[in-house]
């Protein structure tokens, strides 16, 4: 591969050799990546012949979406696979973040508290919430408390602080698996469970909402099989498997979801409409692919990781580290640096490579965001895409991949850009 990566886009010699050292030094890694993947693909197996799959839960439907027999066996099969009561998996769905929100506005009222477990959200959430300024429609302008515990220097929850901070009044905690936007770890399911626990202690009827946007398949379990009432993600991240074009999923305890359904559509509609028009085949397929293509996406990043660092760069998640999410944090220098690793990785693309990505401003976000996100579908993060907000430091989250030889191939492609515009020397 490297030889002909070196011929057809005259990458130097000096990193082709770090990137051959590179992929022996990951081997272990890669070879735990691979079990990881193997098994989930056979949970996944198994939930899709557990209910039945047919050619025709495939078929489209249109209108009202009513006694639609293929979208709802798609739900049973999300819950089978997440360890949940009950799922709503909808192309309708815009993002992660709409999947959340529908999530807060569907549980919380009035008078109510939210607290968030893990210090601030990721950036789009901020105005869901009304966090640092009162936008027409948040939680706040609804007369919904907020309070966030930060977390400790080290990026793990504050325990002790979260759990004081429990009261009668506290409906839900929201817990960000990910690490966003952040040089801060991800959380591993433990300390997600370690963070239940202890608001569970001091109200049992608090709900604890998990982000889990990045995070499905990096782990045999998924959040709920610690405690987690509600989880949440998007559709064009992990579980849509590259292939889902649009959408979202919340999962978890029967009520919850239906109350979450509710905001989607209308409260006494709920879960049972929505037209799914040609979209379930998609869906089936991406959530069946999902583990392998996790997998691959989470060798490039320990790739990615083994070459920055052996370069100098600092890195979260170091290459040898356990991964929770699929996001490679990539520090630099200076904005130019981060802007010039950007556009060599939208060189890589197998879209738009042409382009050159130029910071812009981006709805929900105070900062202008750079992205280099050449994808079949737009801005799906489980295809390779870098995008950093422009702040300091500067810093690069790297996610995603289809392939992890395309991973490789893309940074390779980035760094010799970064020779040619004398950001690095070799």
């Amino acid at each position: 591969m490297f030889e002909q990566l070196g011929k057809d886009w005259s990458i130097d010699k000096a990193l082709l050799e770090i990137a051959k050292r590179a992929v022996v030094e990951v081997r272990e890694q890669e070879d735990r990546i691979h079990e990881l993947a193997a098994c989930n693909q056979m949970k996944v197996l198994k939930a899709f012949q557990e209910e039945g799959v047919g050619e025709t839960d495939f078929y489209p439907t249109t209108g009202y979406g009513l006694n639609d027999l293929g979208r709802d066996k798609l739900d049973r099969i999300w819950a089978r696979v997440f360890g949940t009561e009950a799922a709503l998996v909808r192309h309708q769905i815009v993002s992660g973040t709409q999947a959340l929100a529908l999530c807060l506005y569907g549980v919380l009222r009035p008078g109510d508290e939210l607290i968030s477990a893990t210090g601030s959200p990721y950036d789009t959430l901020e105005t869901v919430i009304g966090h640092k300024g009162n936008v027409p429609g948040s939680l706040r302008d609804y007369g919904i408390t907020y309070r966030e515990i930060p977390l400790l220097p080290q990026g793990e929850p504050d325990l002790a602080a979260i759990a004081d901070a429990i009261s009668d009044r506290t409906r839900m905690v929201f817990i960000q698996r990910s690490r966003g936007y952040s040089w801060r770890p991800a959380l591993s399911l433990k300390t997600i469970g370690n963070i239940v626990t202890a608001v569970k202690r001091v109200n049992p009827g608090t709900v604890c909402l998990v982000d889990n946007c990045y995070g499905e398949f990096t782990a045999l379990e998924e959040p709920p099989a610690v405690g987690a009432d509600l989880i949440a993600g998007s559709l064009i991240k992990n579980p849509g498997g590259g292939l889902a074009p649009s959408g979202g999923y919340i999962a978890g305890r029967a009520e919850l979801v239906e109350m979450a359904a509710a905001r989607l559509t209308a409260p006494g509609i709920g879960s049972e409409g929505g037209a799914s028009l040609d979209t379930k085949r998609l869906l089936y397929q991406g959530l069946f692919l999902a583990p392998y293509i996790v997998g691959e996406a989470l060798k490039g990043a320990v790739f990615t990781a083994q070459v920055m660092e052996s370069l100098g760069y600092n890195v979260s998640p170091s290459a040898e580290a356990e991964r929770y999410d699929l996001i490679q944090a990539i520090r630099f220098r200076t904005k130019d640096e981060l802007l010039a690793f950007c556009e060599g990785v939208q060189k890589a693309a197998p879209v738009d490579s042409m382009v050159k990505p130029i910071p812009a401003p981006m709805p929900g976000y105070t900062h202008q965001v750079v992205m280099a996100c050449g994808t079949f579908v737009q801005g799906a993060s489980i295809e390779l895409s870098a995008d950093a907000p422009l702040r300091e430091p500067y810093i690069a989250y790297v996610q995603g991949g289809l392939t992890a030889s395309h991973v490789r191939a893309a940074i390779l492609i980035a760094l010799q850009h970064l020779v040619t515009e004398g950001h690095l020397v070799l």
